[in-house]
């Protein structure tokens, strides 16, 4: 890992703080927990679960040119997982693949992040059909935000959320975001421009972190628990 720094108004930083990571575990419904930097061996079973759960993720991501078959096969990621390592080497995001009991289990990713006075940047994520309403996601976006607000230096999350999409909605309330508006046909998903809430989160607003708020809540335990 590069040890080279840049200089803004809150001093010298890493030039890419907060990656490479791995964060976790938490033990959910599903499983065991864990994110890591996303790597060109998870060509395989990226491709096989997005294949798998084309309607799954295809009613609520951003329409994109070219067939989902051609978008999600297996030689489609190693350009898209080059792409945002790159993209993280430089700073500019946090790419994660998800992964139950050592699994892919899907993707989250701090995006379009902006230093200096903003210290801001949108949160993404994707996770397999198979644990749909087990907590990897809720556990998923906890981990990330701490640990977007610490080693990532950054001050202020958002994520945007169709209004239709209660799973996503209840996903972000549990990890502490609130919502702060309605943007009016935001996004072209599936077909059609599309009304999206948008959530937002600070860190003043995490006290002693998600993780360990979805602790005290019982929705998620660490391993030294058991």
């Amino acid at each position: 890992m590069s040890s080279q720094v840049y200089a803004g108004p809150y001093g010298a930083e890493p030039r890419h703080p907060g990656w490479p990571a791995r964060l976790g575990p938490l033990l959910v419904p599903a499983g065991r927990l864990e994110l890591r930097p996303i790597r060109l061996r998870d060509a395989a079973d990226w491709s096989r679960i997005r294949l798998r759960d084309r309607a799954y993720l295809e009613e609520w991501e951003p329409t994109a040119t070219g067939p989902w078959g051609d978008r999600n096969a297996r030689w489609s990621w190693p350009p898209q997982c080059m792409s945002l390592r790159s993209l993280a080497r430089r700073g500019q995001c946090l790419p994660f693949a998800i992964t139950v009991d050592g699994e892919f289990a899907g993707q989250i990713t701090v995006g379009n992040i902006i230093r200096a006075s903003l210290r801001s940047a949108w949160v993404g994520y994707w996770v397999s059909s198979k644990l749909a309403g087990r907590g990897v996601a809720t556990a998923a976006v906890a981990l990330v935000t701490d640990h977007a607000f610490t080693a990532a230096g950054l001050h202020r999350l958002e994520a945007t959320v169709r209004p239709e999409n209660a799973a996503s909605v209840r996903v972000l309330t549990k990890a502490g975001y609130r919502q702060e508006g309605l943007f009016l046909r935001y996004l072209d998903v599936a077909g059609a421009w599309r009304d999206h809430l948008s959530f937002a989160i600070t860190a003043e607003e995490t006290g002693k972190g998600v993780v360990a708020r979805l602790v005290a809540e019982g929705l998620a335990q660490r391993p030294e628990q058991r």
